[in-house]
């Protein structure tokens, strides 16, 4: 009873020193998102996903006032709390939002139940050893006494039998004794087991193997904020700028060996530096801590780094690998400013060249409200390249699977910086939404698209472009491309606008509208990643899109997926019904491609079909 008391009051001192280091963790979360100039509710949504990500919560409520903009529940689980986990309140710093949440101790709620049900199991073996125990040693006792009793009536000294060379060989030999221990022990090794997977489970990822997030802030916390050798050192964040695009175009296995491909590297380049540790942040950051060097030294490790990626994209063809941030500390800086000043090192160092680096060494940067260094870097770059119109197109075709059907090839954009580098494409794009200049990239595009198709006499083939969401839903945007249509009545009929499903679902009349007045000037429509929102037919039967592109969640490994297969067959019969062409993205095998056919898709596009090429 003493035992159990002892340990609810353990327990309840444990979850309020994890509750309050949490609400401090909150705080320097904020801190480094509230230079960010973006709406409430973007900041409550980014705010979201990063507690989300590196916390385990029962419940999660992010308000702004009254209004609630983020609400999470864990139903999961129905957690033994005993009322220990209490809903907290905290207020995320100058983001003038409110955090209400409650952690989930779930699973050392059931370690701890597991251990007790131990304890009770452990204490029924000892009664029933002492038991056993108690009987043998009877047993053997009176065996002695009859045994020296018939010794002296026999006049024979036989005290051997009661005892060996060591004197204690008899109790050994007791069977229910041996059995006793050895069930002690496999239970203490199964419960050892048990407590060594918790804190590999806690504390590595799973995919690399590397520490995570949580071990990250344990290892700064104790190693450096508190008395420790370590004085100093400089802390690198490294991005890996290709993930997303590796995840859609070949699917996630690809993405998660692009991962430990990358972990990998870095883990080379530390290996000259074995004092350094590697942890990973994120899906797509890592870090890397660099005790008592100086910052000089460590732009040398950056470097290194920038060489093995450059070698590694080389090999496999992409557009780059990882861009890494650099900032030096000391005991004095908390982690969350480094995190942030290292994160603004990844964004400039994105602008620069090709798996570059850069060294965030202006501290008094976080505390200019005017920008944030990483924003207002992207804002020039993203200005020089709409000024300039350095900007590359190439074209990946869709392959049709008869001869009738009618299909194209898709234009995918790159970005050049003033050095003809070319920038991370989906950086450029997040940024580009970020600071409001994705649609004058969208312009950018079509009349580049435009001008070289009507330059080279291209107007045999079409040719598909991406629009953004926001493009589509200002009315000035929409009112410039009818006339920019018009004035080209040649190139207008030879192009397709790519339109993702969840942009024409934001508003209907204005998808409508878009629709309509494409079809007039001759162009035609793809609603591109379909099936994400799976939108009614009726909504599409009004709204005539002359394609639809299945998004590769469906069409990947789709040989081997059943479900997938009964899913799109039906999606086929009903866009053909209504005169409608599927097509299908990221096929990457001849498996895939000639069960997409005999499902009847009208057009396959993915590396297998076609790699992009310069148009």
């Amino acid at each position: 009873m003493a035992l159990a008391v002892i340990t609810f009051l353990l327990l309840s001192t444990y979850i309020d020193n994890k509750t309050q280091e949490h609400q401090q963790s909150i705080q320097a979360i904020s801190q480094q998102l509230a230079s960010n100039d973006v709406s409430i509710e973007e900041m409550a949504s980014k705010l979201a996903a990063i507690l989300t990500a590196s916390t385990d919560y029962q419940t999660l409520i992010i308000k702004n006032n009254s209004k609630i903009l983020f609400n999470y529940k864990n139903n999961q689980v129905q957690p033994l709390d005993f009322g220990f986990t209490k809903r907290k309140t905290t207020s995320a710093g100058r983001l003038n939002l409110q955090v209400q949440y409650q952690l989930n101790f779930t699973t050392i709620f059931n370690f701890l139940s597991q251990l007790f049900m131990g304890i009770v199991a452990l204490c029924v073996v000892f009664v029933f050893i002492s038991a056993k125990l108690n009987y043998k040693l009877q047993t053997v006792i009176f065996g002695i006494i009859s045994k020296q009793i018939s010794n002296e009536l026999a006049k024979i000294n036989n005290a051997d039998f009661i005892t060996n060379e060591n004197g204690n060989d008899q109790l050994l030999d007791i069977p229910a004794l041996q059995d006793g221990i050895a069930e002690i022990r496999s239970m203490m090794t199964e419960q050892f087991k048990n407590t060594t997977s918790l804190e590999i489970e806690a504390h590595v990822d799973t995919l690399t193997g590397i520490e995570n997030r949580n071990r990250f802030v344990q290892f700064y916390e104790n190693n450096i904020v508190k008395d420790s050798p370590v004085k100093f050192g400089v802390l690198l964040i490294t991005r890996c700028s290709e993930l997303q695009t590796i995840n859609q175009v070949h699917g996630y296995n690809s993405g998660d060996n692009y991962i430990i491909k990358v972990a990998d590297i870095i883990k080379s380049a530390l290996s000259t530096r074995p004092a350094g540790k590697i942890f990973r942040l994120n899906s797509s950051d890592f870090a890397t801590i660099l005790p008592n060097e100086q910052l000089r030294f460590a732009e040398d490790y950056a470097k290194e780094l920038t060489l093995k990626f450059n070698d590694y994209q080389q090999v496999n063809e992409l557009e780059s690998v990882a861009f890494t941030g650099l900032v030096y500390f000391d005991k004095s800086k908390p982690l969350g400013e480094l995190l942030a000043l290292a994160d603004t090192g990844v964004s400039v160092a994105q602008t620069q060249k090709t798996n570059s680096w850069y060294s965030q060494t202006d501290v008094n940067i976080l505390t200019d409200n005017s920008a944030n260094f990483g924003s207002q870097n992207w804002r020039q770059e993203i200005d020089s390249v709409l000024d300039g119109g350095r900007i590359n197109l190439l074209v990946q075709p869709i392959q049709p699977s008869g001869r009738n059907n009618k299909v194209y090839g898709e234009i995918l954009a790159r970005f050049l910086n003033a050095n003809d580098d070319m920038l991370p494409t989906a950086t450029f794009i997040a940024m580009a939404e970020k600071l409001d200049k994705i649609i004058d990239v969208d312009r950018l595009i079509i009349e580049t698209v435009i001008k070289e198709i009507t330059s080279k006499n291209m107007l045999d083939s079409s040719y598909g472009i991406n629009i953004s969401a926001r493009s589509i839903n200002d009315e000035h945007f929409m009112i410039w491309l009818e006339r920019k249509l018009l004035r080209e009545p040649a190139a207008a009929p030879r192009l397709v606008f790519e339109i993702s499903e969840l942009g024409l679902q934001q508003n209907i009349k204005t998808a409508k509208r878009l629709v309509d007045m494409l079809h007039r000037v001759g162009s035609r429509v793809t609603v591109e990643r379909f099936g994400v929102g799976l939108t009614s037919f009726k909504f599409f039967r009004d709204l005539t899109p002359d394609y639809i592109k299945m998004d590769s969640s469906y069409t990947r490994d789709i040989d081997d997926d059943k479900n997938n297969q009964y899913f799109l067959r039906l999606m086929v019969d009903l866009a053909h019904r209504l005169g409608i062409n599927v097509l299908a993205e990221s096929v990457e095998s001849q498996e895939e491609k000639h069960t997409l056919e005999k499902l009847f898709i009208d057009g396959c596009q993915g590396y297998y079909v076609g790699k992009p090429s310069q148009l």
